[in-house]
């Protein structure tokens, strides 16, 4: 016999499982206007289907910054316009959000009308593009100043009425650090090609998944540096700094400001070292141990093995980072932070047992995170479970 099935309403399955579904848009209206009188109608309550009706242009998505940054825009629904030259590395990003809102456009930095096309139906458009390293084709000048200055003068002429710049801390042109000081003469070269509604953005050291901090300093058991990476950093978020473009992206009150994004002081040396209390990732010489360590180094020779290196086909040290090694971060006193955006950066401590795991010995990791457990047990450990 059949049976008689209750179905609920459709109203009370709605107001089950979108029962906060207000906070979940990242816009505080449905209608918005932009900076040149555009309105922008949103629809839907922010999940995957939802539009915000902004356009979004994001240079450097396949970044360590740019990648969240997209995939934050495109979560809520609005259309983001990735501009890439590998297929491989923009791939991912098809998936951030619904059919129709990550679209790719092929591009060539030297050429113009790539970035034409890239920038024609924006609102706003993001620059995640840098480089800290020289290669074959392109200096850090040619990135960080020509690339940066190329991009923002094509949005003006463009029309569109937001751009937001991603610098980095400590940018001075009389840095001696040639990656400090392009980009200090970048954010110079892009107010005059942009004028002052631009948004400057300075992030410290990012930590993440693909950063250039945690996967620089973690995996190196013994480290040589000109000052026993006594250098002291405010690394932040990436995943903090994505949320703190995606609020600048629907704020006009952000518009002409310069923010520094940064977090807690901590030296090279300690985030090594609490790196270390969690991989205990200790080392060998002719079968004798030694543990985690830093050691001292002329900065010229350093230098002279840095330049050797940067003749291999992979990315390794170069000169400019080991010179970066001396220069500890400086914070403006005039800029504005994540206080001013609403947000509270997340502690390094918190989240960094889940980026370093994937180094600890797969022994000690059967211990536990809190085991103590070296690398000098870890050995006893593996004749154990060999033998028996």
């Amino acid at each position: 016999m059949p049976r008689n099935i209750e179905v609920p309403m459709l109203r009370s399955i709605t107001k089950t499982s979108c029962r906060n579904y207000t906070s979940l848009s990242p816009l505080a209206t449905d209608l918005n206007i932009t900076k040149n009188g555009k309105v922008l109608q949103a629809v839907g309550s922010g999940l995957r289907s939802s539009r915000t009706g902004y356009t979004v242009t994001v240079f450097g998505a396949a970044g360590c910054i740019g990648r969240y940054t997209a995939a934050k825009l495109a979560k809520h629904g609005t259309t983001t316009v990735v501009p890439y030259r590998d297929d491989m590395k923009k791939r991912f990003l098809k998936v951030s959000g619904d059919l129709g809102v990550v679209n790719f456009v092929e591009f060539d930095s030297r050429n113009i009308k790539s970035i034409q096309d890239s920038v024609a139906h924006s609102d706003v458009v993001i620059n995640c593009i840098g480089a800290d390293y020289n290669t074959k084709n392109f200096s850090m000048a040619d990135v960080n100043i020509g690339i940066a200055e190329r991009i923002a003068r094509l949005t003006k002429e463009a029309g569109v009425p937001r751009f937001i710049h991603l610098s980095s801390y400590n940018a001075d042109p009389n840095s001696d650090s040639v990656f400090y000081a392009t980009k200090g003469i970048g954010e110079q070269a892009v107010r005059e090609a942009y004028g002052s509604d631009i948004t400057i953005v300075r992030p410290s050291p990012v930590f993440g998944r693909e950063d250039n901090l945690l996967n620089y300093l973690g995996p190196k058991t013994k480290m040589w540096s000109p000052n026993r990476n006594a250098k002291k950093v405010r690394p932040v978020y990436a995943l903090d700094v994505a949320e703190a473009l995606q609020k600048m992206v629907y704020d006009d009150s952000t518009a002409g400001q310069t923010y520094e994004l940064y977090g807690t002081e901590y030296s090279y040396a300690e985030i090594r070292e609490m790196i270390h209390n969690i991989t205990h990732h200790d080392g060998y010489i002719l079968s004798l141990p030694y543990t985690n360590a830093d050691y001292y180094a002329p900065l010229q020779l350093l230098k002279l093995v840095a330049w050797a290196k940067q003749f291999l086909y992979w990315k390794t040290t170069n000169p400019d980072q080991i010179q970066r090694h001396l220069i500890d971060q400086k914070v403006d006193p005039t800029a504005k932070t994540f206080a001013d955006l609403g947000i509270k950066p997340t502690e390094l401590p918190d989240v960094l047992f889940s980026l370093v795991k994937q180094w600890r010995h797969p022994l000690i990791a059967l211990q536990g995170p809190d085991s103590g457990t070296s690398a000098k047990q870890a050995a006893k450990l593996r004749q154990i479970e060999h033998f028996s």
